[in-house]
Parts: C-alpha cells; structure tokens; sequence
C-alpha cells in the first residue's frame, strides 16, 4: 500500500516517462560498476529522472513523508556499491540535468548541473582556455555530482589536487527537502563553517548537491607525455621519487605493472613493451619552452634508474593513444575472467614499493591474478583483481586476500580510499582507519543532517 502510494505521487508530481517502475527497468538501477552478485542490495521502488531543482525538492518531500530512502545516481560507475539500494526506495536519476549552466572567463568559475559529464566540462572549458584538472579513469562516463559524491580525483591530483580542491560553492537539497548554499562564487571564503566539505565524498549521505560551481585555473600552454619501462618494479618506484627530488612536478606519474601491459595489450594494442615488469606515464605541462628541459632532466632520472625505451609523445594523437591504452586497463581485465574488481589504497609514497610488493605477495599466494596500476605521484595503486564470482573457492581467497591488502596498507600508513569512497563494499573496514571518537562524530553528523536516514541509507557505517 505504500509502495502504490508513494508511485501515485511521483506520477503528480513528475512526467510519467521520467518515472519507471517496471520490473526489468528497476533491476537495471539496482547494481553499479562493484558488481559483486553476493552485495546485498534490493531493487528500487521506483527510478525517477528529475529535471529542476524544484523537482528534487519535491521528490524528497515525498520521500521524508513516506519514510522511504532516496539513492542518487549519476551514471552509476563508482566501484564501492555506493548507489545500491539496499532498502528499496527511490533511486534519483540526474541524467536530464546535465547542462553546463555558465562558464565565467572573468571569474574563471564554471557553474554546472549536476549530470554533467567530466569530460564535456572540460572541453567546454579549454574552448575558452581554461583548464578543470580532476580527472577520473572515466571522464567520458562519470559525472560532477559522482565526482563531488565521492571525491574522486585522478591521475592529475599529484599536481593538481582532487575534486574537493576545486568545487567552491554547491546548492544542497536537504533530507526534508529545503534548499541550503554550502559557499559563496569567490574563491577565498572565511565565513563560517566550511559546509561544502562535509558534502564533498559524502556519497549522498548527507545531501543532494542540484547544483555546484567550480573554480577553473589557467590551461597550460603544452604537454608532453613520457614512458619508460624497468625490469623491476623497485627501480620504478625509485624513479618517481628522485624525479620528485628534481624539483619537477609532473601532471601525472602513473603506473602499470606487467600483468597490466600485457592485458592492457591484448585489448587495446598499442604497441606496449610487454616483457617489461613495470613502466611509468607521466606527463609534464607548462608552458612550451619549459618542456624540453622538464623532459631532459626526467629522463635523466629515468635512465639512472635503470629504465629503458623510454619515449615521449611528438604529438596529441600519440599522447591520447598511451592514456587510453592506461585507461582501459580494467575493461582490458575482462579478457582474464568473466569478472573484474578493482580497489584504490594509498599510502605515504615512501612506503609504495612495500605495498606493491605486499599485494603481488598476498595475491600469488591466494593463488589471484592480478593487474596493477596507480597514481603512483600520490601513493595510491589500483590492484585489478579478475575473478570468476561462480567460483566460490575463488571468492572466499579474494575476499580474504581484499582484508589483508587493507591491513597491509594500514601497516604502511595508509588508508583504505584515496578516490573510491567508502560505499558498501568498505564499510566493514573504515574503523581499521578512521579512529573510534572521529567515526562517532560522523554519525553524530548523519543523524543530524538526516535524522530519519532517507539519504542513500547503510553507506559508509
């Protein structure tokens, strides 16, 4: 009876085709890209594409009244089961609010919906020669709303910082429905508490952000990529240290190991040295005189430590080959098993050869394979692990081997997520990292921001 209630008002409320309530439509908005069959989740009561503000607010009040959660989706490719129901409900689709609203030269501000993509911001916005850095594997999927949701960052954010670095003010649609601004369009603002931090990697659990604006910075005149190879995977890590040492920072230093490039090569063939055990990508930009003295000394640094073809791009085309050849890379993991998961742990760079040591350890001795990629500028590593989810022996040593990667990680003083959010898949996890008295004030603050738990309920704790 609720159930046919709550549908009877989001069919006032709404167009009829933006709400879906059939069986096989649910089903399709039940699952993200964690894609692990033994999560616990339920289907929606209904899925519901919004397309204004008011129209949240409505949808909201609808929900707090019947008590009924509401999951928000962007284009559902986090890998942590952050929008799975788990209690039924209502997931909030954004994909028809998704317009670049305003894009200000002057105040270098872009003020967006939340269903734009990443990547079409960031064309718009280099039109105009300006530059939004963050940038996720998935830029040409994800959303700003996903990205704010879970702070996602990229392999930029060794220069350039995370999603949290650039979102200066949101409109927040609250658990009863009111409309709150998190900021101000300055960049500098010293008044009051700093709501929009508390938003930003909350997954939804907090707030609906309807609306954000971001801050752009100038885009760089040029940019090169670089890649070398090594026959071990310390003489690599090694490398990204001293290039750091030089006083250089690179955009990006990225990482793939041997299982990845060979993948990686069967899928998206590129020409990748796969007998080597690890390479690096990194990119340098600035402006064009700078490149070639950036370039030299990198590979100065490169070939002290043992690296060998090492070659850099001549051109844009060449540069978008090698990033989408690293882009691929869990798709390309697909050819090894039916099922593919992936993990993001970060630990202090100093410490970044024992972890990867660590998971290639723990994984051959779980019998796993495994591919490895990261923004090893920042110490954090993607392990890629192929399994077959029917094979239950193999679940139950990945599952185990998952719990002692993160325990390694917090030996080496780390934590569990740098960019993937917590969701459900790491929930059991976070009070390994997150001390006992911090973990009770985020309760304590998820009850008052949502006392009746509707937002994207069981995330997290």
């Amino acid at each position: 009876m609720l159930t046919k209630n709550l549908i009877k008002e989001l069919n006032t409320t709404l167009k009829k085709e933006n709400v879906l309530t059939e069986t096989e439509e649910r089903y399709v908005y039940s699952v993200d890209a964690s894609n692990d069959p033994y999560t616990k989740h339920t289907l929606p009561d209904a899925v519901v594409f919004v397309e204004s503000i008011e129209q949240v607010q409505q949808v909201v009040k609808i929900a707090n009244k019947h008590m009924t959660p509401i999951i928000c989706r962007g284009a559902g490719t986090n890998t942590v089961g952050a929008c799975i129901p788990t209690a039924g409900g209502i997931v909030l689709n954004f994909s028809k609010m998704n317009k670049i609203l305003e894009i200000n030269s002057e105040n270098m501000t872009a003020r967006v919906q939340p269903g734009v993509i990443v990547g079409d911001l960031q064309d718009e916005v280099e039109k105009l020669g300006l530059f939004y850095p963050p940038d996720p594997s998935n830029l040409r999927i994800s959303t700003i709303s996903g990205s704010i949701a879970q702070n996602s960052a990229g392999a930029r954010c060794f220069k350039y910082g995370a999603t949290k670095d650039y979102v200066i003010d949101m409109l927040v649609v609250t658990a009863d429905g009111k409309l709150i601004r998190t900021g101000s369009n300055t960049i500098k603002n010293a008044a009051g508490y700093n709501l929009g931090s508390l938003f930003i990697g909350s997954e939804g659990t907090l707030g609906i952000v309807v609306e954000a604006t971001v801050k752009l910075i100038v885009k760089p005149e040029a940019s090169q990529v670089i890649m070398a190879y090594f026959d071990d995977v310390e003489s690599s890590i090694s490398a990204v240290n001293q290039i750091i040492k030089q006083h250089i920072c690179p955009s990006t230093i990225d990482f793939m190991d041997k299982n990845a490039l060979q993948t990686v090569e069967m899928f998206y063939p590129t020409g990748l040295q796969t007998e080597k055990e690890a390479a690096l990508i990194i990119e340098i930009d600035g402006f064009k005189s700078t490149l070639d003295e950036q370039r030299t000394t990198i590979c100065r640094v490169l070939e002290a430590n043992r690296a060998s073809n090492i070659h850099y791009s001549k051109n844009q085309a060449e540069a978008n080959r090698i990033w989408a050849a690293r882009r691929s890379s869990m798709a390309a993991c697909t050819k090894l098993r039916p099922n593919v998961t992936t993990d993001d742990v970060i630990v202090p760079r100093e410490n970044l050869s024992k972890l990867v040591s660590g998971i290639q350890e723990i994984c051959s001795r779980h019998n796993l394979n495994i591919c490895m990629v990261g923004h090893v500028g920042d110490g954090s590593i993607h392990p890629q692990i192929p399994i077959d989810y029917n094979d239950k022996e193999e679940y139950k040593h990945y599952k185990i081997a998952k719990s002692e990667i993160y325990q390694l990680t917090v030996k080496l003083g780390g934590t569990i997520s740098g960019e993937h959010g917590i969701g459900l898949e790491k929930k059991a996890y976070l009070s390994k990292v997150v001390e006992g008295g911090a973990l009770d004030y985020m309760r304590q603050m998820k009850k008052i921001f949502d006392p009746k738990n509707i937002l994207n309920p069981y995330k997290i704790f």
